[in-house]
């Protein structure tokens, strides 16, 4: 079973290819599959967003390979799924925030230096216990007769500094309940076990094992 990632985040693909080929699926991004295109995120909550990533890529891919709704013997040859998530990190004290705009929250997309730097400055002077944080991430698989939606979460607060340099995004500043570290200070073997998308993926492996 091929799996196409409806996403150009190199590292979201990195997480998601260890997990999902220990499952047994072949995992190819969007650069793989020669595929320049950019679904606009307006959905108001992950799962929303995450859906509209999948139908996106997946009518394209269908499109280009010349495959219709009603051609259910030839799509079922070509095996086409693809699998689209939408995460960010939830703050308490910040009523949600960063929340769906979590790459983008200091303006630019993908800045994780002006994210991180912004989030620090709106939690400045705040007590650690007013710190509560968690990741979500939504997954979104569909394809012929397919359609499955998941959402992980992992628990934790936000430091006063950054700590690690493994991982993107806010893991510097996530301190993880489950590992006592942050996931920056974390190997990708441990932050799987534990992380939202990792929580999220077994949900799905559980889904399509149920199916």
């Amino acid at each position: 079973m091929k799996i196409i990632v409806a996403s150009n985040n190199q590292h979201k693909i990195i997480e998601i290819r260890e997990i999902m080929e220990e499952l047994g699926y072949e995992v190819s991004s969007l650069r793989d599959e020669a595929i320049n295109l950019e679904p606009e995120e307006n959905g108001e909550t992950f799962l929303e967003n995450a859906f509209i990533k999948a139908k996106t890529i997946y009518d394209y891919v269908m499109e280009r390979e010349g495959l219709s709704a009603n051609s259910g013997a030839e799509k079922k040859e070509q095996k086409i799924f693809v699998l689209a998530d939408d995460s960010g990190l939830s703050v308490d004290y910040l009523k949600g925030a960063p929340g769906i705009y979590s790459a983008r929250y200091a303006g630019e997309q993908g800045d994780d230096a002006a994210n991180n730097k912004k989030l620090l400055k709106e939690l400045s002077g705040i007590a650690q216990e007013d710190r509560g944080a968690k990741f979500v991430c939504a997954i979104v698989l569909i394809g012929e007769d397919l359609d499955i939606r998941v959402q992980g979460e992992s628990a934790g607060f936000i430091i006063e500094e950054a700590k690690g340099n493994q991982g993107f995004g806010y893991d510097p500043l996530f301190f993880s309940t489950d590992l006592q570290k942050t996931f920056a200070q974390a190997s990708a073997v441990e932050k799987n076990q534990v992380s939202h998308r990792g929580r999220a993926l077994e949900k799905l492996r559980q889904e399509l094992t149920n199916r």
